[in-house]
């Protein structure tokens, strides 16, 4: 039986290693407007236990393979069963890796996806969106109003 190829990066792992992909509703904020994009990334085995158990998540579908379908050494595949406009999220590569571990190390997940198939059943929904370019500017406002006791020995 010929061995699988692994990755420089990560010899711990072949093309034959179970991964998740997701596809993910997210939008970007820009000149004050909010806009809507579709992201592919890695799903860890951790969050995909939450997921089809039922919690709200942006995802609209995650795709079970593995590694060598969607990473071909340093090269991207975008996978045909994704849409055409739907974009890599960052540093999907590194993503990619750190989520194939947790499956190595959390063998039971993957029977919740089995390989080759498309799990649709989440509880999609984007009430709460995830805004990717989203950046927090801390004011004196945020600051928390202490009593005047706090800090006073009685």
């Amino acid at each position: 039986m010929p061995t699988a190829a692994s990755y420089p990066n990560a010899p711990d792992l072949t093309t034959e290693d179970y991964i998740v992909i997701g596809l993910a509703t997210c939008f970007i904020k820009e000149d004050g407007e909010v806009h809507q994009v579709e992201v592919i990334e890695p799903i860890p085995s951790a969050a995909l236990e939450a997921l089809v158990k039922g919690i709200p998540t942006s995802y609209k579908f995650a795709w079970a393979t593995t590694l060598g379908n969607v990473v071909d050494g340093e090269t991207l595949q975008k996978p045909n069963n994704f849409p055409q406009t739907a974009q890599f999220s960052d540093e999907f590569l590194q993503r990619t890796i750190a989520a194939a571990r947790t499956y190595k190390r959390k063998e039971n997940a993957k029977s919740l996806i089995p390989i080759g198939t498309i799990y649709t059943d989440f509880q999609y929904s984007t009430e709460r969106k995830r805004v990717l370019n989203a950046s927090r500017v801390v004011t004196k406002e945020d600051n928390v109003k202490q009593h005047s006791h706090t800090h006073k020995i009685l």
